[in-house]
């Protein structure tokens, strides 16, 4: 999405994109599965949110289109303590982030796994969560690695 959105001249960094009307985001979000879904891959990660907090409210990262044109086999949400995700974001000084409390993170948290949950329905696809504990990124992707084989058999 990013890529699609400098190269329509919409945004220039990252942090602009919640920032568009959900409209354009919708735009995005198609144009970009499409071309996603026509790489033809045997084997393909899709890195994204499940959902966006816009000026409009709370807006899907994998609305029906988006999750219709990937066609994915499995889901995984990869998610932290409230606590960790504060101290990164506060940590990270290349990012334009909204103010969030502990309190509004829970409450995402949960979303993502309604919003994960519903991605399931639609498709079919089995989902896993993955915890990526501060400071354990190795043992994370390690466990990532271990439920993806798992998957495979």
């Amino acid at each position: 999405m990013l890529d699609e959105g400098k190269r329509l001249g919409w945004i220039r960094h990252r942090d602009e994109l919640r920032k568009l009307p959900v409209e354009k985001q919708r735009q995005l979000q198609k144009l970009t599965a499409t071309r996603i879904a026509r790489l033809g891959a045997k084997v393909l990660f899709v890195d994204t949110h499940l959902f966006i907090r816009t000026g409009e409210g709370f807006w899907p990262g994998l609305p029906f289109e988006v999750v219709r044109a990937l066609k994915p086999t499995h889901l995984i949400l990869v998610e932290a303590d409230p606590r960790d995700i504060l101290s990164r974001r506060r940590g990270d000084k290349t990012r334009y982030r909204d103010r969030v409390t502990n309190e509004d993170l829970e409450g995402e948290l949960s979303l993502a796994r309604s919003f994960l949950t519903v991605s399931s329905t639609l498709t079919g696809a089995p989902m896993l969560i993955a915890v990526n504990r501060q400071g354990k990124s190795g043992e994370a992707a390690r466990n990532l690695a271990r439920i993806l084989k798992e998957a495979a058999r």
